[in-house]
Parts: structure tokens; sequence; C-alpha cells
């Protein structure tokens, strides 16, 4: 690794409390660029704007997409302003530089009948009723609150003890805010508190988290639920392919547009730091909308 990604990653957590996965992310895509200039026979310390315009046509040349080429554009400006700020640099080569425009995609949603088949295949989907309680209050909370998934499956024990209508959720950049509950999701959060308790008692074991393992994370790790999800769409007669734990992340918002739900309300709940970011969402009604015309309209 380049001297200066592990000083600029350290930065990054320390002054924007940046997570892991978002850090990761930005040590895979300066790893790369480090590694076309290293190629070319040059450094960070030397590389000049022609240097890192070429990297950018590289990187479509070989076929990426282009929310990638902005990305990696992104973590370059980031580092270098940040090289320019420390003085590593008396110049920053990275700044005037227009990356693609990011074309905007449609998320992928769910009906609300497909979610309730979800919600209903996961009290009968696991192991073992342990798992399946599990499962159904993983499920439950998620619809409820449209948490992203590293904050469903980090989420402290403490943050819902005592049957609450609302928990506190902290977020990305350590943002933190609250979410209300379902009845259901209250009820499924009862059921798999008590015998979570119990099952660690009987093991003379305890946890912080809310859904604890015996990994090193402590508790149901991102990639677990992830294929917790593609299982559980198979156990539903459903089709995988299109359903990721992200995807009832979107039917939360989507199902609350459609039902009324003003967009800053959503935005709030889905910790959205710009409300540009939400706006996604009325592009997928506006698909419906089309779509019930030209099917449904009787002169269509």
């Amino acid at each position: 690794m380049h001297p200066w990604l592990p000083i600029f990653l350290e930065a990054m957590q320390a002054e924007q409390d940046a997570a892991i996965n978002t850090l990761n992310a930005y040590a895979r895509d300066l790893k790369d660029f480090v590694a076309f200039l290293e190629r070319k026979k040059q450094t960070p310390e030397q590389a000049n704007r022609a240097d890192i315009e070429n990297y950018l046509i590289e990187q479509e040349a070989i076929g990426l997409a282009k929310s990638t080429r902005a990305r990696r554009l992104s973590s370059i400006r980031q580092l270098y302003r940040f090289a320019f700020t420390e003085g590593w640099r008396d110049d920053d080569p990275a700044a005037q530089i227009r990356g693609p425009k990011r074309g905007r995609h449609l998320p992928n949603t769910l009906s609300e009948a497909d979610v309730v088949i979800l919600l209903e295949k996961a009290r009968t989907f696991g192991k073992n009723p342990l798992d399946k309680l599990r499962n159904t209050c993983l499920m439950e909370i998620l619809y409820a609150t449209g948490l992203r998934v590293t904050e469903l499956v980090s989420l402290p024990v403490a943050a819902t003890r005592g049957d609450p209508r609302m928990i506190l959720v902290r977020g990305k950049g350590g943002r933190e805010r609250m979410v209300p509950l379902s009845h259901p999701a209250r009820e499924a959060l009862a059921e798999w508190l008590f015998v979570r308790d119990a099952n660690l008692k009987e093991k003379h074991t305890e946890s912080t988290f809310l859904f604890p393992s015996r990994g090193k994370k402590e508790h149901v790790t991102r990639e677990s639920f992830f294929l917790f999800i593609k299982d559980l769409a198979l156990f539903s007669g459903l089709d995988p392919k299109g359903i990721s734990p992200h995807t009832l992340r979107h039917a939360f918002a989507t199902h609350l547009l459609a039902n009324g739900a003003d967009l800053l309300s959503i935005q709030m709940l889905l910790g959205h730091a710009d409300v540009s970011t939400t706006e996604i969402y009325t592009h997928v009604l506006e698909e419906r909308l089309k779509e019930l015309v030209l099917t449904k309209h009787p002169l269509a």
C-alpha cells in the first residue's frame, strides 16, 4: 500500500466518522489507481491531471459502469485534496476534472403482496425454533423501518429493550435517527428477545447485539443476511435474482410514498443526508403510473 493511503484512511475515519464499508471502498479504489500509476512508471506524488484523466479513460475502456468511475474519481479527488491540505503536494491535480454523470438508476422493489409472502414464510424458515424467531424479527424490523443492512444486523440490544415504539439508529457518518416500529415488528421483537436472552443465559454468555453470532463481528454479518434473503426468496417461491436486503429497504420507501407519505418524512426515516437521494422513489412511482395508463386506460 502506498504510504499516503493508511494516513488518508485514518483521517477519513477520524474526521468524517466513515463506516468500515466506506473505508474499504476508498482503499479498493485508490489501490487500483496507484497500481495504474505504477504500470505507467508514475507515483501519486508525481501524477498530474493528464495521468488521472488517462486512468478514467482506461476505466471506461474496460467497461466499468459510470457509477463506478464516478466513485473512483471521487476517491481520487478526496485523496489529492487531503494531500494538498497536508502539504504533500503544492497543487491539486484532480480538482478541475469532471467525472461521468451518474445515470439515475431505478431501484428494484417488491409489491406489497410479495413482501407479505416473505414475512409470512420467514416465520417457518429456519433450522430450529430459535432461527425461525430470529428470522421473523429480522424481516419484520427491516420492512417496518427500512434500515440499511449494516444498521439492522448491528443493532444494539439496549436500543430495543422495554417494548419501544421507536428505536434509535446510528447510521452513515455517525448520524442518529429515530425510526418507529410497527405492531407486528414489536411483537416479533418481544418474542425474539425472550428466547434470545434465555438462549444466552443457558450458554452462560452475553452479547451487546440484538442478533448475536459466534463470528468475529459478534453479530449476524451483512453477507450472511444477504444469503438468508436469497434463500428465503426461494423458499417463498419468488425469484431471488432481484431480491436483497436493499430491495426491502426500497420497498419500504416506495410503499410509504404510494400510500401518501411525503418525501421529507421518508428522507428522515431512511437516514438520507440529502432529499435528492430520496427523490428516486418518485421516479419509481412515475414508471408505475405510466404502465397503469398504458395498460389499463380504456383508450390506451
